[in-house]
C-alpha cells in the first residue's frame, strides 16, 4: 500500500457563493470554515491550505438564536489600560453585519499562518450585490 500526499500544486480550487439570508450564525461558520479548510474535498490534509474560496451575501440577515442578540458581546482591548471595549450583537449588525460573519469564522479556523491564508480566501458582503461575478461561482447549499 502507499501513502498518497496531496502537493501543493495538485490542488484545485473552485469558487462558491453562499446565501446567508434565515440561516443561523454559528452553523452558517462552522460549514464555511471546513470549506475554507478544504475538509468536503477527498485530498484534505491539516498541514496544507486545500480550501475553496467562499463569498457570502446577505450577512446582514443572519440570525442568532435565543437571546443571543442582545447577550452575545464583541471584546477587544485597545492596549492601553483599561482599554477593554465592548459592543452587543445587536450594534455589531446594525453598523457592520459583514464584520459578525467575518469573525464567527474566524474563530472556527487555525489559529497559525495556515488559518490566516485561508481567511483570505473569505468575503463577506451585507446585501445581494458582490463584485466577484467574474469567477463565476457555484451557488452553494448548506446542509443546515
Amino acid at each position: 500500500m502507499k501513502t498518497f500526499v496531496t502537493k501543493p500544486a495538485e490542488v484545485s480550487r473552485k469558487w462558491y457563493i453562499v446565501d446567508a439570508s434565515g440561516k443561523v450564525l454559528g452553523r452558517l461558520a462552522s460549514e464555511v470554515a471546513a470549506i475554507l479548510r478544504g475538509k468536503n474535498k477527498p485530498e484534505f490534509s491539516p498541514y496544507m491550505d486545500a480550501g475553496d474560496y467562499v463569498i457570502i451575501i446577505n450577512a446582514s440577515k443572519a440570525v442568532l438564536t435565543g437571546n443571543k442578540l442582545d447577550q452575545k458581546m464583541y471584546r477587544y482591548h485597545t492596549g492601553y489600560p483599561g482599554g477593554l471595549k465592548e459592543t452587543s450583537y445587536r450594534n455589531m449588525m446594525d453598523k457592520k453585519p459583514e464584520k459578525a460573519v467575518e469573525l464567527a469564522i474566524k474563530g472556527m479556523l487555525p489559529k497559525n499562518t495556515l488559518g490566516r491564508a485561508m481567511y483570505k480566501k473569505l468575503f463577506v458582503y451585507a446585501g445581494p450585490e458582490h463584485e466577484h461575478k467574474a469567477q463565476k461561482p457555484e451557488a452553494l447549499e448548506l446542509k443546515i
